[in-house]
């Protein structure tokens, strides 16, 4: 049934990329509104992340702590870009934030193919200058731009976040390796939040956006995302990711009345559109 499968996977991601967009607009409702500090996000995100993927993966088969290797740098990348994400919310508004986070994941992630010897034809590159020029043009200087700190925290986040893309790829077990990636990084977070004590804001609301960020968002939304791999090419799920800041922007108009600037138009036009030509050029060099 044919039909039947392109249908549910294009369901799945669909969902996929609803809850990736809804991390960056629950982050900034719960640090625009002041409901909690970014270090307490943080840790809840992931604490409740983790229990999710640990639940889930009990209810699969159990997660084998014993065979399971520990993978520190993929657990530091994802603190990092845990970190990095919600500290970069407490000053950019959703979509600005999903932008940066999204064209640096991007492009990090086609730098390191070049690296490893990946050809780029001539349009490829034409695309990569243009996305480029799109996020420059986005955080340069002028009375509409983000707040500088907020921009760099949100390009480490998307750097963090492109490298431990690239350590998971392949991994047999992708739903366990997240799970133990998720528990080795809650310390961290909780050191972090042992730094910032002093800053710590907490309230009921603040608390419960968090958790649903973390299990439902990030947990639930991973799951879902592996799942709808198995039905995507690798281009395919790089390039139905060019929707998330798109969602994002719109959402945070929509349910926390930002405004969309003529900046963030351009520069959403110039990176989206620059890094669609650069996978579709690829795919066509790669064939």
């Amino acid at each position: 049934m044919p039909e039947k499968g392109a249908l549910r996977t294009a369901l799945l991601t669909t969902l996929a990329m609803f809850a990736f967009a809804a991390n960056s607009l629950l982050c900034r409702l719960a640090l625009g509104g002041e409901t909690i500090d970014a270090a307490s996000f943080t840790t809840l995100r992931l604490a409740s992340g983790a229990l999710m993927l640990w639940l889930v993966t009990r209810v699969g088969g159990g997660l084998d702590t014993h065979q399971q290797r520990r993978d520190w740098l993929s657990a530091s990348m994802l603190f990092l870009y845990a970190a990095t994400f919600s500290f970069a919310y407490t000053t950019l508004s959703t979509g600005t934030g999903a932008l940066i986070l999204f064209g640096a994941v991007q492009l990090s992630m086609f730098l390191v193919g070049l690296k490893r010897g990946e050809h780029f034809p001539p349009l490829a590159w034409v695309g990569l200058v243009i996305a480029l020029a799109g996020l420059v043009y986005l955080v340069s200087p002028g009375i509409s731009a983000p707040d500088p700190l907020g921009a760099l925290l949100m390009v480490a986040a998307g750097i963090s976040w492109g490298v431990y893309s690239l350590r998971g790829q392949g991994a047999n077990h992708p739903l366990h390796g997240n799970a133990h990636n998720f528990i080795l990084a809650l310390p961290m977070a909780l050191l972090v939040s042992l730094l910032f004590y002093n800053d710590r804001m907490l309230t009921t609301n603040g608390m419960m956006i968090a958790i649903f960020s973390g299990a439902i968002a990030s947990g639930l939304g991973y799951i879902i995302w592996y799942t709808a791999l198995k039905g995507l090419s690798a281009t395919g799920a790089a390039t139905v990711q060019l929707s998330v800041p798109v969602i994002a922007a719109f959402g945070g108009v929509a349910l926390l009345s930002e405004t969309v600037t003529t900046r963030l138009l351009i520069a959403t036009a110039a990176t989206l559109g620059g890094v669609a030509l650069a996978l579709t050029r690829r795919r066509r060099a790669n064939a």
